[in-house]
């Protein structure tokens, strides 16, 4: 008969221990340490062949009842907790709907693509045409061919990436190479010449490269657009008269162009266009040094050599090109002190414009 006080005493506490579990895992240690395999109650059961035989039905009774009991307290209570945790975890993660709501930024495209897009929109309303050519060129056309031959000075305004030779000839041994990466897109102008015939409107947009430390002013990986026409009767009063018209398309109808003499290998005579300052409307300041113009791309009349190397007649044709940086260009529009600020991805800066 002690035995069944045991089971009567085991099952009070049970209950009385799972009716103060604080958590599902509380309950869980319960359960195992009555029920589990080295549990309490279930030492008792698998002690019943040590019971004399006179008092193993009452016994066996006793422990099922006892079981039976144990197992209702169990599941009743673990539902009970299992709904309170679920109500604080939704209270944890209710969202408020009386507070205002955030606002999701929109996207847009970034301003260099902008800029290029605007650039080529104004040529092509011009009835020009947009080409293509490969970042990775050969020496022939990101130069000879731009009247830039291997001992002319002006390579040395441009410092290039070569490609390393690996294909074991000479020249890769001396580790010469006339693989590179193009310093420049006009060398999409030398491709056109020579697989098109005249007249010639395009524009060539793409991305360069040039040995540059990044700083206010340069970058070595930066986005350029050369313009090209070649036809019958084109003049230098042509030249002037489109970059003009296309300063006045992106900067406003109030500024000024002026034009002054430089050098480029591929034309002839060759100049650099200014546009008047944005800040000061010309009257000089910081950001223009007190001159009152600010640079924004060379142009000149093309080289009678470099049709020479298109197999075109300098005779019968003439024309002129130009090329610009986008991201001068977006610079002078907006006002932007470091071209470096463009491509940091800093969205301070970039929700602007």
């Amino acid at each position: 008969m002690a035995i069944v006080d045991e089971l009567a005493t085991l099952q009070d506490k049970t209950l009385a221990e799972i009716a103060t579990a604080s958590d599902t895992a509380a309950l869980e240690q319960v359960r195992v340490g009555v029920l589990g395999r080295s549990g309490t109650l279930t030492g008792y059961l698998r002690s019943m062949g040590q019971i004399p035989s006179s008092e193993r039905a009452q016994v066996g009774k006793a422990a099922n009842t006892v079981r039976t009991v144990i197992e209702e307290a169990l599941t009743n209570r673990k539902e009970e907790l299992g709904q309170a945790e679920l109500a604080a975890k939704m209270a944890a993660g209710a969202v408020d709907i009386t507070l205002p709501g955030r606002a999701q930024q929109i996207g847009t495209r970034h301003l260099i693509s902008r800029i290029t897009d605007e650039i080529t929109e104004v040529f092509l309303g011009l009835g020009y045409s947009v080409a293509s050519g490969n970042e990775i060129e050969n020496d022939y056309y990101n130069f000879e061919a731009l009247n830039t031959p291997p001992d002319h000075p002006a390579r040395g305004m441009q410092d290039t990436f070569y490609v390393v030779d690996r294909s074991g000839d000479t020249a890769a041994v001396r580790g010469e190479s006339d693989v590179l990466l193009r310093t420049q897109t006009s060398g999409v102008q030398a491709h056109v010449m020579e697989e098109s015939e005249p007249p010639i409107y395009i524009i060539a947009p793409g991305t360069v490269y040039r040995r540059d430390v990044a700083d206010p002013s340069h970058l070595p990986q930066f986005n350029q657009i050369e313009g090209l026409v070649v036809d019958r009767g084109i003049t230098f009063g042509d030249l002037k008269g489109t970059i003009d018209y296309f300063c006045k398309q992106i900067f406003g109808d109030d500024r000024k162009t002026r034009l002054r003499p430089h050098y480029f290998p591929f034309t002839e005579p060759s100049a650099e266009a200014d546009v008047s300052c944005g800040i000061c409307g010309g009257k000089g300041c910081r950001f223009c040094k007190g001159t009152g113009w600010v640079e924004v791309l060379g142009c000149g009349m093309v080289d009678p050599n470099v049709f020479g190397y298109a197999g075109i007649d300098p005779e019968e044709y003439s024309g002129f090109a130009f090329g610009m940086g986008v991201e001068r260009i977006a610079a002078l529009k907006y006002n932007v002190p470091d071209l470096r600020m463009l491509l940091e991805g800093d969205m301070r800066f970039l929700r602007q414009f």
